[in-house]
């Protein structure tokens, strides 16, 4: 008889701890409604509930094009020329800047990118991220990489010291969306040869009213990356994200002046490699440096900042600058390790490893 109360006891117990984990469980997840997101709609009320009380009557037409209703700001005929642009996503008033390479750019100082050209691993990533870099360059334009390794790379160490960046492939709203919705906060545009190519650009990276990015979502959104910060992301990443273009053409030293001069371009970036492609010129010849110095008179004129390879970091009115990549570093920083010890290994002389 003990034995069968002793059971029923440890019976009854055990059901009762069952329930209390399965009571609590919920309260460890945070409500979806509380998680950062892009979907203007995931905080409706229950379904079938909601009202409408400015919708367009059912199977009628409601003038909308001529007549706006009561209480609208932009009344008439609909124009997008003359839309007053809602003030919905204002960034809060006094809000402060959030991204540290922005913050240095507007101070000034000198900025940093370590180049991430082939790796796909996040740890070799992160390795970088957190190596003293202001910014992580991800190389896609000379890599074949997808961008799905790169959202993966950027999401594993989202608050490293460096923040996430990447030089996309060319001027396309694909893939300049897709890596700021992969909570890329340095957007660094190849070959930007003429005004209306610097224009595009700006127009993909930036949201309305600015440019047109489409609100549409992505990791960046994520409460795991910029979806908690200050003011909200959508608010304030215009303010936030740092936008340079490069001249590395004829065509975009001829129109570097406009170029620099676009709203929202932070920086202008002499290629040194291209130039010298483009002109027939090397570095050091007259034709070659009077190249160099058109983007930086454009940058000078235009009071923005001034990028090239970090070999330039004494070059006058340069505070911008791309460093080697993480294949270089390790190469540096296992010949700085090593001093003396480098480079001595074995010298067998047979067989495959014979030097």
């Amino acid at each position: 008889m003990n034995r069968w109360i002793i059971a029923l006891v440890i019976v009854a117990a055990f059901g009762i701890g069952r329930f209390a984990a399965q009571t609590q469980a919920p309260a460890q997840q945070p409500p979806p409604q509380q998680r950062p997101t892009a979907d203007p709609y995931a905080n409706n009320a229950q379904p079938g509930t909601t009202q409408f009380p400015l919708a367009a009557p059912a199977g009628r037409d409601s003038n909308a094009r001529t007549t706006a209703p009561q209480g609208a700001l932009n009344t008439g005929p609909f124009d997008p020329a003359t839309w007053k642009y809602g003030g919905a996503f204002n960034p809060p008033p006094n809000s402060k800047i959030w991204n540290p390479v922005k913050l240095k750019m507007m101070r000034g100082e000198k900025v940093t990118g370590g180049t991430v050209f082939s790796a796909t691993d996040p740890a070799t990533y992160c390795a970088m991220a957190n190596a003293g870099y202001d910014f992580i360059w991800t190389e896609m334009q000379h890599n074949d990489r997808d961008w799905g390794a790169v959202a993966r790379m950027w999401r594993t160490c989202p608050y490293a010291k460096a923040v996430p960046g990447v030089r996309v492939a060319y001027t396309d709203e694909r893939e300049i969306q897709h890596a700021l919705d992969a909570g890329a906060l340095v957007v660094v545009v190849p070959t930007v040869d003429s005004t209306a190519e610097a224009i595009e650009a700006r127009n993909w990276t930036y949201f309305p009213p600015l440019g047109r990015r489409s609100n549409g979502g992505g990791q960046a959104f994520d409460g795991a990356m910029w979806g908690g910060v200050p003011g909200g992301y959508r608010n304030t990443i215009n303010d936030n994200v740092v936008l340079i273009e490069m001249i590395e053409t004829l065509e975009g030293l001829k129109d570097a002046d406009q170029i620099a001069k676009v709203p929202g371009v932070s920086a202008v970036f002499a290629a040194s490699g291209d130039l010298g492609n483009f002109s027939g010129y090397r570095q050091g010849t007259p034709d070659y440096e009077r190249a160099i110095n058109i983007v930086h008179d454009a940058a000078i004129k235009a009071g923005i900042r001034l990028c090239g390879p970090i070999a330039w970091r004494d070059r006058p009115d340069f505070t911008c600058f791309q460093a080697g990549s993480e294949t270089a570093a390790i190469a540096r920083g296992v010949a700085a390790e090593l001093g003396p010890l480098a480079n001595t290994q074995g010298k067998p002389e047979v067989g495959p490893l014979a030097r």
